[in-house]
Order: structure tokens, then C-alpha cells, then sequence
């Protein structure tokens, strides 16, 4: 879905949205979902895995078509596809929708696993079979498999400062589309919104959150104008929906550095600049919770 000025963005990015059937409704807690029948509760996804034997001329590609699911989810479940290949006869698990298996570390809640992962309590709580107990094994959805993703539900280790210590607007602005798995209301399902969406009056300048190098500075068919910035430790940062851009593919710049004005609005909705970051992997420069690399994104 093209980010257009004037559209409010219920944003689906470059990860296609997919639809979770029979999740809970948006607010309710796992004690509130308890009280359901057990019925009602789905059996957890680790127990309906699909068990699939590779046929000669398949690739890890269309495997993951066949099953609406990206190929890093069954790398993630399958260690012997983490090369990108596999081979005729080969038997591999497939879930039903994307995400990771995670071990957790035992006596954890819902609600501190949900928060490692950036995820809902009462969503991780139905789709692993809607159990007071945390298991040691549990399925995320929405989370992408990569070298090096977190798969252990435990405490991060104290890590290096982010260079990315500004704020992509000269004062903190609303949040009108968020990170994450988010309803949208116009197609009536979960999608996976790769960035934030923060709403500013046209002509506001969209600043660089830290010191880098603009690796991207042109039109997007997805994003509009858009300026990509690399930073240090394998970090970069995507504004979009520009009206105009005041930087060059290669130039430096630096924390504060005005990039472009955000674009007009086409409609009666809110205009907005589309903020993302992502951290460069073996699979790409994957989308990251900007709150985890910002840290004045951070709700307060």
C-alpha cells in the first residue's frame, strides 16, 4: 500500500499484512480471557505445526507461497534451511502464520514476554493455547525470523548507546499509526506496520535522528518522497512522505539535519511523516521498534 499524503496510513510496509483468525479483541487482558471456555481457545500453534517433505524442483521460496508465509519463518523453524536452500525428500515444519519459536525462561508472565517481544499479552497468551503458565517453548507471531533475532524471552544484555539520540520532528509529536501488529479497521484484520506514522502540520521539517550517511535521497512507489539515512552499528533510518528533499544520495549529515518538509495532505486527514528504523542482517535491513534504537520515541 502506497503511503500517500492526505491518507491516513494504516501502513502495511514492505512486509505484506496477514490476517491472525480468532484473536482476542484489542485491549483484553489474559485474566479476562481466561474466563472464556476452553472451547473457544484455540490449541496452541507449536502443536499445529504442518509437516511438509520437500518435492524435487521446490525451493524455499515456494514453499513459503505456498503457505502465505515469508521464507525466513520456516528458516527460523527449520535449522537446516538457515542456508537458503533445500532438498528433495527434506521434511520441514510449517506453521500457520508467521512469527518465531522462543524459549522462555521458566516463572516469566504473559506480560513480561509480551514486552521482550513487543507483542500483547492476550495475544501470545491465546495463541499458545491460552494457559496460565508460560511454556518453555512458545510461538510470537509477527516477529521475523533473522541471524541473530532474539528466540530467548529473557532480559537483553546491556548494550552500546544508539547513535540515534534526536527525534525525527522539531518537537515530539503524536503518534497516529504505531510499530508493530496494529488493526486496520479498512480491511478488518491485523496487519505489520514497519515504522510510525507521526502526525505534523505540512511544512515542518523532518530532521535526521543521528550522524550517518544518506544512502537513498529520491521517489519511492511505496513511500513517497523518501530519504534513507546509514548510521553507525548497522543502523538506518527511512523518512517518508516528504514534499521536497534537501539532501543527496552520499552526502553526511548530522544529528538535527533538516531532510525535507512533510508533505501536503491530499484529504481531510492528519499529514504525517512515515518514521522507520531497521538493523542490517543476513536478511536485509530488517524493520525494528523504533522506541528500541530512539530513545525519544519512547511513550511516556
Amino acid at each position: 500500500m502506497a503511503l500517500s499524503p492526505g491518507r491516513r496510513p494504516w501502513v502495511p510496509g514492505l512486509l505484506a499484512g496477514l490476517a491472525i483468525a480468532g484473536l482476542a479483541p484489542l485491549g483484553m487482558s489474559p485474566q479476562a480471557i481466561a474466563q472464556t471456555s476452553a472451547a473457544a481457545c484455540p490449541q496452541p500453534v507449536l502443536s499445529r505445526l504442518t509437516r511438509h517433505r520437500v518435492a524435487p524442483g521446490e525451493t524455499l521460496t515456494t514453499i513459503a507461497q505456498r503457505y502465505s508465509l515469508l521464507p525466513a519463518t520456516i528458516m527460523g523453524l527449520n535449522a537446516s534451511t538457515q542456508g537458503g536452500t533445500v532438498s528433495p525428500g527434506q521434511e520441514l515444519l510449517i506453521p500457520p502464520y508467521n512469527g518465531i519459536r522462543a524459549s522462555v525462561t521458566p516463572g516469566q508472565t504473559w506480560e513480561q514476554v509480551a514486552q521482550a517481544y513487543n507483542s500483547r499479552a492476550d495475544v501470545l497468551f491465546e495463541v499458545n493455547g491460552c494457559v496460565g503458565t508460560v511454556p518453555t517453548a512458545i510461538f510470537v507471531p509477527g516477529v521475523n525470523w533473522f541471524p541473530g533475532v532474539r528466540t530467548t524471552a529473557a532480559a537483553a544484555p546491556a548494550e552500546r548507546q544508539s547513535p540515534l539520540q534526536g527525534y525525527p520532528l522539531p518537537s515530539r509529536s503524536q503518534v497516529i499509526v504505531n510499530y508493530g501488529w496494529q488493526p486496520d479497521p479498512a480491511q478488518g484484520k491485523l496487519v505489520f506496520n514497519t515504522g510510525v506514522a507521526l502526525a505534523s502540520p505540512v511544512s515542518t521539517p523532518v530532521l535526521a535522528v543521528g550522524p550517518g550517511t544518506v544512502a537513498f535521497a529520491g521517489s519511492d512507489s511505496v513511500y513517497g518522497n523518501l530519504v534513507v539515512i546509514n548510521h553507525p552499528q548497522g543502523l538506518q533510518t527511512r523518512y517518508a512522505n516528504l514534499d521536497a528533499l534537501e539532501v543527496r544520495a552520499g552526502q553526511t549529515v548530522r544529528q538535527g539535519d533538516r531532510l525535507g518538509p512533510v508533505a501536503p495532505r491530499a484529504s481531510d486527514d492528519e499529514s504525517f511523516v512515515f518514521f522507520e528504523v531497521r538493523l542490517n542482517s543476513a536478511m536485509g535491513w530488517v524493520a525494528q521498534d523504533p522506541q528500541n534504537f530512539v530513545p525519544a520515541m519512547v511513550l511516556r
